[in-house]
């Protein structure tokens, strides 16, 4: 909490908290400037890193140029280069953003102000459609809600654009996340960290704008989404493996009942047994069922023993509030204070 001196290596202190803009990029040439340069001014004191992915255009020439310290990830993809962001940086607070310019700037001391005040660990910056036509595309837009709506259903509501790439971390948020996603399935994982572990966490809409003229989008809409999906399902089987395993034995009970029963009732009139292939697959089914039970429940008691080591991680890092406590401080007065907070949602 004591202010550090401004170096390559320290990021600077914020009324007390050191703030560190994280930015991943991969070809953003066209914007990293202006982004740099927008978050430079909407936090003045916190200090602008840029993650390079192997960009092939001047993206790191002209974030240099744009006072940025830039760093590189040599492994593809965007999952990768959050775990190294969030290794490398020391930070109270880590405000990330992606490079194309399409998140609000202005709107990250609100951000800010709502964590450090509220004592939260994570403020999602949640996209609202600005006036320009295709600012949101229609198969992003549809495949976020589609996505964020199997998430609210499977490990709890409290989000309502769990894809966007604008948020605000606590230290303890990223000091206790066990990044194991590559690409643009990160935002998934993120948010299922902060619902498994319960942490005090809120929206805050901002406005979300078109690219610039020139630069393309690196989401593929249908090959991610089906790799979002797939987390998706890996993240069920590793944090709720009871409800994916009791769906399972469900529908293979289901399928052993609906094929035995015939033969049952065959079985009470004649006193018969035909079809005795049938009667095996039935047999099949039923024991899948059972054996699904029992890994749904060896699993449940791995995933309760990893999730009191993550706890105790996380609660291993003192939060915003014990860190105010603990600096006898008030609550900042933060950039943007004054400012309307348009939307929030805390978690159940």
């Amino acid at each position: 909490m004591t202010p550090k001196k401004s170096t390559s290596q320290t990021v600077t202190s914020f009324d007390g908290f050191s703030i560190a803009v994280v930015i991943p990029c991969y070809n953003e040439g066209q914007s990293i400037a202006r982004v740099v340069q927008e978050f430079a001014a909407a936090l003045p004191e916190a200090r602008i890193f840029v993650y390079d992915n192997n960009s092939t255009d001047d993206t790191v020439a002209k974030a240099e140029a744009a006072g940025a310290v830039v760093r590189s990830e040599p492994r593809q993809g965007k999952g990768f280069v959050v775990r190294r962001m969030f290794a490398d940086i020391e930070a109270d607070i880590l405000v990330m953003v992606d490079g194309d310019n399409t998140y609000e700037a202005a709107r990250a001391p609100v951000l800010v102000r709502k964590l450090i005040n509220e004592g939260l660990d994570m403020v999602v910056g949640a996209r609202a459609e600005t006036k320009e036509a295709g600012a949101y595309r229609p198969g992003h837009k549809f495949g976020n809600a589609m996505l964020t709506g199997f998430v609210r259903t499977l490990f709890g509501h409290g989000f309502q654009d769990m894809l966007s790439g604008y948020r605000v971390f606590s230290r303890r948020f990223v000091k206790s996340f066990p990044a194991t996603s590559t690409g643009f399935e990160i935002e998934t994982e993120l948010t299922v960290h902060a619902l498994d572990l319960e942490m005090p966490c809120a929206e805050v809409q901002t406005a979300f704008q078109d690219r610039e003229e020139g630069s393309e989008s690196k989401l593929r809409t249908f090959s991610d989404g089906f790799r979002i999906l797939w987390t998706i399902a890996k993240l069920l089987k590793r944090e709720r493996p009871v409800r994916l395993f009791a769906a399972l034995a469900s529908l293979s009970m289901l399928i052993a009942i609906w094929l035995s029963l015939p033969i049952l009732f065959t079985y009470f009139e004649t006193g018969l047994v035909p079809r005795f292939p049938t009667l095996i697959v039935a047999t099949g089914f039923g024991t899948v069922a059972i054996l699904a039970v029992a890994v749904g429940l060896i699993l449940d008691t791995v995933t309760t023993g990893r999730r009191e080591i993550k706890r105790l991680s996380y609660l291993a890092v003192p939060g915003v509030l014990a860190q105010l406590e603990k600096a006898g401080q008030p609550k900042p007065n933060l950039p943007g204070a004054s400012a309307k907070v348009v939307h929030s949602r805390g978690l159940h």
